[in-house]
């Protein structure tokens, strides 16, 4: 690890409580209660100060809960869209991308917003951090999180689901500190979820946390830090697509701090989040008006995850209920939840592709999409503040510039896989 160590400059606080207390190493939760509740941190910097571009995603660190600093971030870049404004009618349409676009400075080799909360989380690692950390994912997060512990030498298992293996390739090959365990074909994320409980529960083998950990919604947070900075206020409006929801509460977050800083304005921006019709549970809840996720039937979840093409967005268990989760951020920001069908996604990707000059992934065609739709419904005026935040793109490019590297599964298992079977395997990786 770097030695660039920082002493801890944030408090953790339970948001359903407002109790305050200190970071353990990798508090998860707010100690002593009984209701879950998310807990955000609180940091000494009530002002942000944007560092030099060349720190990467590393710039944000006054607002990130990082010990040390990890090398090789690339930050989200925020500019003024011409094509899609000009086609959309839209006055002021900023695209916040993430991924690889060496051209408008983007340089995230793994193509995906997923790399800002990758260096956030391995960067919240103390120097004595000795377990083998455990993230599972249905692909962006997986690649994100190889390459930022290849490259810092810290030890990790992977659980993707077989299925999206494709997802799995890097631009350089990935070193023996990372390894990789699926769950068999036909399983979902949900299932590789499943694989990565067990293989917590394991002596040596510690969870990344997803939503409950800060340092991974602090630092898909940095998106809206770097749309506000590029515009001088906090934006009116915020699309991004949706799986768990986790990048929504962190922009979210974000925009409750840069209300408290009060160089930016002190409105919250209105959160627009999208899922791929038919796997659609987070809209279903929301349009029921509904705390908790409505019920369905997992064989159901799984066929409709087959059928969408933005795979990423495929969680069953989203933070959505939970105090701080997803539904509050939609009711605190009169939010709301729109839908995409793959076709309309698809049309997006092509159009975005051809009035911006990039490839963008299908979970970005799909904010892109329900942009769209809403400016085409007249649901956004057209001289408002509008973020679309892109989170993924240039895979194309960056594929038809480098050689591309896999990394092959140590192991697959069953859907439903034996503890002692998973223990066995993970005693001769680590």
């Amino acid at each position: 690890m770097s030695s660039h160590s920082r002493a801890t400059h944030y408090l953790l606080q339970s948001i359903k409580t407002g109790q305050q207390f200190s970071d353990k190493g990798w508090t998860l939760e707010a100690p002593g209660e009984e209701e879950p509740s998310l807990i955000s941190a609180v940091y000494e910097e009530v002002q942000i100060n944007f560092r030099d571009p060349v720190a990467g995603v590393l710039r944000f660190a006054d607002w990130l809960p990082i010990n040390w600093y990890p090398e090789g971030s690339s930050a989200p870049v925020t500019y003024k869209s011409e094509g899609l404004a000009s086609h959309l009618g839209l006055n002021n349409l900023y695209i916040t991308f993430s991924g690889y676009w060496p051209e408008k400075g983007a340089n995230m080799k793994t193509c995906s917003f997923k790399e800002t909360e990758a260096y956030s989380v391995c960067g919240r690692m103390s120097s004595d951090f000795k377990d083998v950390l455990v993230v599972a994912s249905a692909g962006n997060t997986a690649r994100a999180f190889a390459r930022v512990c290849s490259d810092n030498g810290i030890p990790l298992l992977l659980c993707v689901p077989e299925d999206n293996l494709n997802a799995m390739w890097f631009d350089q090959p990935v070193k023996d500190n990372v390894k990789l365990i699926c769950s068999r074909s036909g399983g979902d994320y949900f299932d590789a979820i499943h694989l990565s409980n067990i293989a917590c529960s394991l002596p040596g083998f510690i969870a990344e946390g997803g939503a409950k950990n800060i340092a991974r919604r602090d630092g898909m947070g940095t998106t809206v830090l770097s749309a506000t900075e590029f515009i001088g206020q906090i934006p009116d409006y915020y699309f991004q697509a949706v799986g768990s929801g986790t990048g929504a509460i962190a922009a979210w977050e974000a925009n409750q701090r840069l209300i408290v800083d009060g160089r930016f304005g002190r409105h919250a921006m209105k959160l627009l989040v999208s899922q791929n019709r038919p796997f659609i549970p987070i809209y279903n809840a929301w349009k029921a008006d509904s705390r908790q996720l409505l019920p369905f039937d997992d064989d159901e979840a799984r066929k409709q995850v087959e059928e969408i093409d933005a795979k990423v967005l495929s969680n069953r268990k989203p933070p959505y209920s939970i105090a701080g989760g997803l539904y509050d951020a939609l009711k605190a920001t009169d939010g709301d939840v729109l839908i995409a069908s793959n076709e309309e996604s698809a049309a997006a990707a092509e159009l975005f592709e051809s009035v911006e000059g990039i490839d963008i992934h299908p979970a970005a065609a799909v904010a892109t999409a329900t942009l769209i739709n809403e400016v085409n419904s007249g649901n956004v005026p057209l001289d408002a503040n509008v973020m679309l935040n892109i989170t993924g793109g240039g895979e194309k490019l960056i594929k038809s510039e480098k050689e591309m590297f896999a990394i092959e599964p140590s192991f697959v298992f069953d859907i439903d896989p034996d503890k002692s079977e998973v223990k066995k395997v993970l005693e001769k990786l680590f």
